[in-house]
């Protein structure tokens, strides 16, 4: 014994859409505003699942309810139903809404990017420090080879003078003189006060 219970009550039919876009092809408003009213919420949830953005989901509805008002005599009957037909109105629409949204963040992000223009002490800092890097070398290149071993294993490599005069094979004292000199020539070549 199987009997069917329906709990819902009895099941009452939605309006019938193929016959409202009909109606509205034909410039029916009260078509169109049933029309509207059964399928606007579907139509706006499939935006809100692809914009994410409540704002741009009901504006993007919008535009698909005004689509459909515009192009209700296109809708084909035996291509579809008109829930189909909406869905996929509005499906477009919230894609190439994403789309518009990300290229006009990219444009935004590239002009940006190539308007950027860096602070003027920027600018002269990095100036200056290739100048001075510039003196620098200039003046290391007047220290004896010696000189110049030592003081670059020492300050740019940061090796102690005992393993300075390690890897140069020349006594503790002699890199000690060596260094000594050449940072006095230094000191003179680049016009630091003593």
């Amino acid at each position: 014994m199987n009997t069917v219970v329906h709990l819902s009550g009895p099941h009452r039919r939605g309006p019938d859409l193929k016959e409202l876009v009909a109606q509205v092809a034909f410039g029916d408003q009260d078509a169109f505003s049933r029309l509207y009213d059964a399928v606007a919420g579907p139509v706006f949830g499939l935006v809100r699942r692809v914009l994410r953005d409540p704002a741009q989901s009901e504006e993007v509805t919008q535009e698909v309810m005004l689509e459909v008002w515009r192009t209700a005599a296109r809708y084909q009957p035996e291509r579809g139903e008109v829930m189909s037909w909406v869905l996929t109105m509005a499906h477009r629409r919230a894609v190439d809404r994403v789309r518009a949204v990300q290229a006009a963040a990219d444009r935004d992000q590239r002009v940006a990017a190539r308007s950027h223009t860096p602070a003027f002490d920027e600018v002269a800092e990095q100036v200056e420090g290739r100048l001075e890097r510039e003196q620098v070398r200039r003046c290391l290149k007047m220290l004896t080879e010696l000189q110049r071993q030592s003081v670059t294993l020492a300050y740019y490599r940061g090796y102690s003078y005992r393993e300075v005069a390690d890897m140069l094979s020349t006594p503790l004292g002699t890199v000690k003189t060596r260094m000594r000199d050449g940072l006095i020539r230094l000191r003179d070549c680049l016009g630091v006060g003593s």
